[in-house]
């Protein structure tokens, strides 16, 4: 009987929180997914994060910058010299001719990536007062970082799909951008990814998840290129301890033999 009670209890207090949760327009916590970059082994996925960047390039680079990288660092993603100058043939940057006048030139692999804004003020102005964030280390802003990225992403819900309760309770109107991982719901930037928005060099269907999960793979790789070098670094480090540990095992076994 008691234990009956006490389940109950437990029961009603879940039902009570999960109440006020919802009262309090507390944002859902977004779905785990496996990445193939997450555990102590685990490594960036090469083919997902090259058209993770085609994403980025096609789509988000319209408002988001990635001022942290330069186009030669996409030869880490296994791509060669020529194929990144291929990559980056079409854009035009801003630099100083040999007057000092301002002029736009072809990108090359040592410049940084082009911003879509010559300055915060501008980017804040084009986006009705708020510049769009820097996506250089986006994914590691917040715990479970490529989680929220992705259920960001795939979170819209269209108006014509809201329920009574939702437009009610978070004020929502035709024009306003429902997400369902947002903090308050209401999100400033329209849907950016749609079912075949881009097409994929390599003929990979560009569903709507798989767009999300390349362009969070690129993210990720973006905000620690280096991750799989401290990996390996730590690996061997712990194999070196493992190994020292047994050799002064045997060290001490043999110089205290005799007293035994």
């Amino acid at each position: 009987m008691r234990k009956l009670i006490a389940t109950s209890a437990v029961a009603l207090a879940a039902l009570v929180t999960g109440a006020v949760a919802i009262a309090a327009g507390t944002t859902p916590t977004p779905p785990k997914k496996q990445w193939h970059f997450q555990g102590p082994f685990g490594t960036y996925d090469r083919a997902a994060a090259q058209r993770g960047y085609q994403v980025y390039q096609e789509v988000c680079a319209a408002c988001h910058s990635l001022s942290l990288l330069a186009y030669r660092n996409l030869m880490e993603l296994g791509l060669t010299e020529n194929q990144v100058k291929d990559l980056i043939k079409d854009i035009q940057v801003p630099d100083l001719n040999d007057d000092g006048a301002p002029i736009d030139r072809p990108a090359r692999p040592s410049d940084r990536f082009k911003k879509p804004f010559p300055n915060m003020a501008a980017a804040a102005a084009a986006n009705n007062g708020k510049a769009p964030p820097d996506l250089s280390v986006i994914a590691k802003a917040r715990e479970n970082g490529p989680d929220y990225l992705y259920a960001l992403l795939t979170g819209y819900v269209p108006f014509d799909k809201l329920t009574p309760d939702q437009i009610k309770a978070f004020d929502v109107k035709k024009d306003d951008n429902f997400n369902t991982y947002f903090p308050g719901h209401k999100i400033a930037m329209a849907p950016p990814l749609a079912d075949d928005k881009v097409t994929y060099a390599d003929n990979t269907k560009a569903t709507l998840a798989q767009q999300s999960s390349d362009v969070v793979e690129f993210l990720a790789w973006a905000s620690e290129p280096h991750m799989e070098d401290r990996k390996r670094t730590g690996v061997r480090v712990v194999l070196f301890l493992l190994a020292l540990a047994g050799l002064m095992y045997a060290v001490k076994r043999m110089v205290w033999s005799d007293k035994h």
